[in-house]
């Protein structure tokens, strides 16, 4: 199959569907993609939180919700082919946007390597035109624990535009996370799992989150800068994410 990270743009990226025998185990589908390695790479999902549930392990990404996740990931791979194993989108936030403009879903997409690290890159999955539109990444982290299972803590952060022109900061967190504290150009507090707030164009803001503990998250300290173009339906934006893979 043809490499879409050849082309200048993508629209589709190539996945096989397997089926294990019958005689290993009955209906067992699961999806592999090529990204350059001696092995085919494994792709994995795992749905939002429920409420009061679990956090939910990574499943085979075969169910509808599953399929249309990747769908806005996937032409993100070619920045995942570091030697990797296997590849999970989370969606580990929704969010009703402002002035009524739908709602949008914030996804890490975690990279396994077969040396043990992984790098992420964190999606914001505002409303499309298609709904298999690839979405924008607003941060990455490379060689960390974030987005697997022992790094289940993250608050991200992008601004973006409403049809209106109106900008705002959005911010959002895992299961976890109670509230969202932001300090600089924009200064607010809310308790819950996401935030909206006006923001000024060109906007600079440090967002940190509260857990079920009363820990911060991130802890505090200095952390590495993990700023990457991104944007929203309604425009360019910036965004950020503290994917911490501190215990």
């Amino acid at each position: 199959m043809p490499d879409p990270a050849i082309g200048r743009s993508c629209d589709a990226w190539p996945a096989l569907q397997l089926r294990s025998s019958s005689r290993i185990v009955e209906k067992h589908a699961f999806l592999v993609t090529d990204l350059g390695g001696l092995l085919p790479v494994h792709l994995t999902y795992t749905p939002l939180p429920g409420s009061g549930a679990p956090a939910r392990q990574p499943r085979e990404a075969m169910s509808p919700q599953a399929l249309t996740g990747w769908a806005r990931t996937a032409c993100q791979l070619p920045e995942l082919r570091r030697g990797t194993r296997s590849v999970n989108v989370w969606d580990f936030a929704e969010q009703d946007l402002p002035e009524d403009d739908g709602r949008a879903l914030w996804s890490c997409a975690r990279a396994t390597t077969w040396r043990g690290p992984g790098d992420v890159l964190l999606q914001f999955k505002a409303p499309a035109a298609r709904d298999t539109a690839s979405a924008p990444v607003i941060a990455r982290a490379r060689s960390t624990a974030a987005c697997g299972r022992f790094g289940q803590h993250i608050v991200a952060s992008t601004t973006w535009r409403a049809d209106s022109g109106r900008r705002y900061l959005l911010a959002a967190g895992s299961r976890e996370v109670t509230g969202i504290d932001v300090t600089g150009d924009v200064d607010v507090s809310e308790r819950g799992r996401t935030l909206a707030e006006p923001a000024p164009r060109d906007a600079h803001a440090r967002v940190r989150a509260r857990l079920s503990t009363g820990r911060p998250w991130p802890r505090p300290g200095p952390q590495p800068p993990r700023d990457s173009p991104g944007s929203g339906r309604g425009g360019p934006g910036g965004g950020s994410a503290a994917p911490s893979d501190r215990p």
